[in-house]
């Protein structure tokens, strides 16, 4: 095993098979080939090259006629795989036809409109998944919008909460994720083709910039207001995105990995037999796409780092800065791929245990609403008096252990201005959900509105 990406064990653990096709040697090369082919049509179209060199180079344009043996060799000797490619094709084609092949154009044209063609396909793969994410945790806040749990605050019981409203804000974030990913396809979803410093000099300049456009919609691409070799923003931002997504999944799977310590009890993941046991104790189901959606964040918040980094590059075309892309982006993309196909898992058949959840905001006897109470005797007694009364009420409660409803109806102070009845309804976590439902409604009415 070289690395968990292309380890027979574990790569459908962290990885995805769409997105590790896509950023195969098979699938780079394709992207390379369907280049050529592109270039050579919009070239044979405009005149710049003879048709019938068009039609021999596209019909040589498949990955299966490359010789991927001679192609490594190739790589390691000229230091980039495209001129390669280029060569075998020059090869391939008849009557020197070839020689028509890869015209006006420099390898990196070829390599950045091929990473744009595949992180366009990761794209795909990742909206797809997305939406199956979100059905599945729309669901949960739709079942469970009133379902009342604590909320926590730093790792301490604060106030009620509805699960359900838990789940909606997790279903917003990734409804701004499937916002951003469509903003970043005008921005990222952009051609290179512009020749070796970038001025398209190796063209006849009445064609260069019809070329230029012509290619674009060829390839379905934005056309360049101007040459980015060295301008690697739109790829540091699709690195920016991948964290930020990994980062969201991993916010989700660490809140289920601490609902899911036996202390607190309140979800689980999916139940399989086996999945999650220990090797020697066999009361054990530990989390596994939680731990796994953690592991792959962290690490691609590294690569996004990298991919930050190879912005640096020099002049108008770079000395070792690009190559980082060529390491880290695949990798990044294989990662999140693993993340999302972790995630569909787990929130697919998340098990919910609204007991657990009960017994957890009635373990204070009361302390979780003492915010309610106070908010209910401030009115009548100002705010920090309220405050004052409450704080006292939950010491007494905490050394005596007993119910705050209690204590405060033998406070004078507190039965003076509020009834038994009050208090008991004041000290019930099920009435302090505030709006929760009704933000629950406004992500789901946003999330189905979006669907149509």
């Amino acid at each position: 095993m070289s690395s968990v990406i292309d380890s027979y064990v574990f790569k459908d653990i962290f990885g995805s098979s769409f997105m590790r096709q896509i950023w195969s040697d098979k699938g780079r090369t394709g992207f390379y080939l369907e280049w050529e082919a592109a270039l050579a049509k919009v070239q044979a179209n405009l005149g710049i090259i003879p048709a019938e060199a068009y039609y021999e180079i596209t019909k040589q344009c498949h990955v299966n006629n490359i010789d991927f043996e001679k192609l490594k060799q190739q790589t390691e000797l000229i230091g980039y795989p495209v001129l390669g490619v280029v060569q075998q094709l020059i090869s391939l084609c008849s009557d020197g036809l070839g020689e028509w092949c890869h015209f006006g154009a420099t390898t990196q044209d070829v390599t950045d409109s091929a990473t744009v063609l595949g992180i366009r396909a990761s794209f795909n793969v990742i909206e797809k998944d997305l939406d199956h994410i979100m059905a599945s945790v729309a669901k949960l806040a739709e079942t469970h919008r009133l379902l009342p749990m604590v909320a926590r605050s730093n790792l301490q019981q604060a106030v009620p909460i509805s699960f359900g409203f838990k789940m909606a804000r997790l279903l917003a974030t990734l409804q701004r994720h499937k916002q951003r990913l469509a903003q970043l396809r005008e921005r990222v979803l952009t051609l290179e083709f512009s020749g070796a410093a970038g001025t398209l000099a190796t063209l006849d300049q009445d064609k260069a910039m019809a070329c230029q456009e012509e290619l674009a919609k060829e390839l379905k691409l934005s056309q360049p207001e101007i040459a980015w070799h060295t301008e690697r923003d739109r790829i540091a931002e699709v690195g920016a995105f991948l964290g930020l997504l990994t980062g969201t999944l991993s916010k989700a799977a660490t809140d289920i990995k601490l609902m899911m310590q036996t202390e607190v009890g309140e979800v689980s993941e999916p139940y399989v037999p086996h999945r999650g046991s220990s090797s020697t104790m066999p009361n054990k189901f530990n989390p596994i796409s939680c731990v796994y959606i953690h592991a792959i964040a962290g690490t691609v918040r590294q690569q996004v780092a990298a991919l930050m980094d190879a912005m640096v590059e020099d002049h108008e075309r770079s000395t070792g800065p690009w190559e980082i892309e060529w390491i880290v982006l695949p990798e990044a993309f294989i990662l999140t791929g693993g993340a999302l196909a972790q995630a569909k898992t787990l929130f697919q058949g998340l098990q919910v245990h609204p007991d657990k959840m009960a017994k957890n905001l009635a373990m204070t006897k009361g302390l979780v609403v003492s915010e309610a109470v106070m908010m209910g005797l401030a009115p009548k007694l100002g705010r920090q008096t309220a405050h004052d009364i409450v704080y006292d009420a939950c010491r007494i409660g905490v050394n005596n252990d007993e119910m705050l409803a209690e204590i405060l109806k033998r406070d004078s102070k507190v039965t003076q201005v509020l009834s038994d009845i009050e208090i008991d309804s004041l000290c019930n976590p099920d009435n302090y959900l505030g709006l929760s439902g009704v933000m629950v409604d406004r992500v789901l009415f946003n999330y189905k509105q979006s669907l149509q």
